[in-house]
């Protein structure tokens, strides 16, 4: 037996029961607290040592004591007129033996994790009820839409390729559905928590990250007529600016080792326009304007379509590389951004990923199929918002254009 690691293990198992004992005792938690949470712990790490002579069986009668404790426990407490009826702490006692044995075993880091996640979950039971009392049934659904997306239909899809050029990957697309889906959720919970009358700040971040063509036509259309348009034009170029993060963080997931090569021309570009953002925020009234509601970004009809789309893109990708080039591909992407640039994003980081593509021409091709979506975003400002607004977005953009066609010309 090597001593220093068991002794090691030990002290994470400790550890680990103290911070978790501590929190209950802040709690008040009148079932256990800073001395019961350490020894819960220490009793599943012995266990677990036991268990490597005597057998697993040793584990499972410790586990049965804590349950016997804790049912004892729960026996006295009710004769009490004003006993507490929730059974956090019990779950928690449970799930302290087990991080023990865990810890012992040789899981260090998953018992470390765990019992950081354990540790937040019981700190944060105000703010968590909060969260889930300001949720509507509709933001409810789009949660457990997002489950089924990612934890039902994800795990029964083919992990292998089909169709011509072997580029489709049915496992492999659904997991960028996944991301994002799971990208527009995270701005969609946070967007409805701000309330329906929201800062342009805010606005244009959530905003740009649940879609910052939708949000460029939904306040576009609030400009039209307005007295004053700086505001809108605000938030139209905070979206804009935001679609950029976006599209690192899909990067980042799909092709992490290509990511060093792909951000660069992405991040400047993002740079300059957000100089753009500060310029116009110092000329604009910072008055709130009326946000239209976010739609569900779980619903399973965009989500396949999504998926369609992105397949539709990583087969054009391949096909124009192959047969044209890096022309076929830049008109595949000048496509691609009138409409979205995520699909051309996660195709093109992908297939240069999987060294199908040169990285330099797919970087290229994602920054083309940017620069065409803010064309497109300025297209739709002038048609929805009026000729201002389109002179207005028009300045704002500009900066951005020269930006990305310099580094198209010369990186």
């Amino acid at each position: 037996m090597d001593l220093t690691r068991t002794f090691t293990s030990l002290g994470i198992a400790l550890g680990i029961g103290l911070l978790i004992g501590m929190q209950r005792e802040r709690a008040h938690s009148r079932r256990a607290g800073a001395r019961t949470f350490p020894l819960i712990a220490l009793l599943g790490g012995v266990c677990a040592l036991l268990a490597e002579t005597f057998g697993v069986w040793v584990v499972v009668a410790g586990f049965a004591g804590v349950i016997a404790a804790i049912v004892v426990s729960n026996v006295n407490t009710m004769k009490e007129p004003d006993h507490d009826v929730g059974t956090t702490t019990e779950f928690a006692m449970l799930v302290t033996y087990a991080l023990g044995a865990l810890a012992v075993v040789g899981m260090h880091e998953v018992a470390l994790a765990v019992g950081g996640v354990v540790l937040v979950l019981l700190h944060v039971k105000e703010p968590l009820h909060a969260l889930v009392g300001r949720l509507g049934e509709k933001d409810v659904k789009a949660i457990v839409q997002f489950a089924l997306i990612s934890l039902v239909v994800l795990p029964v899809l083919p992990d292998r390729t089909f169709g011509p050029f072997d580029v489709l990957n049915p496992h492999k697309i659904w997991i960028v559905v996944v991301l994002v889906v799971a990208i527009g959720l995270v701005a969609y919970i946070a967007q409805k928590l701000f309330g329906e009358r929201r800062g342009a700040i805010v606005g244009g971040l959530f905003g740009g990250l649940v879609s910052s063509t939708a949000t460029t036509a939904s306040i576009s259309r609030l400009a039209k007529g307005a007295p004053s348009i700086g505001l809108h034009v605000l938030i139209v170029t905070i979206a804009s600016a935001m679609a950029f993060p976006r599209q690192l963080v899909e990067i980042a997931v799909v092709a992490p080792d290509q990511f060093a090569t792909f951000a660069p021309p992405l991040v400047f570009t993002c740079l300059v326009l957000l100089l753009s953002v500060g310029l116009v925020w110092r000329s604009t009234s910072m008055d709130d304007v009326r946000i239209p509601e976010p739609k569900n970004p779980s619903e399973l009809r965009p989500a396949i379509l999504f998926g369609l789309i992105f397949a539709v893109v990583l087969l054009g990708v391949a096909v124009a590389n192959h047969y044209f080039g890096d022309r076929g591909l830049y008109v595949v992407a000048t496509l691609a951004g009138l409409t979205d640039v995520d699909a051309i994003t996660l195709s093109a980081a992908r297939l240069a990923e999987e060294g199908r593509l040169d990285p330099t021409t797919g970087w290229k091709a994602v920054l083309l199929a940017s620069l065409m979506n803010l064309a497109f975003k300025l297209g739709i400002a002038g048609v929805l918002g009026g000729r201002n607004m389109l002179k207005r977005t028009a300045l704002a953009f500009s900066p951005a254009f020269a930006t990305g066609a310099v580094l198209l010309a010369v990186w």
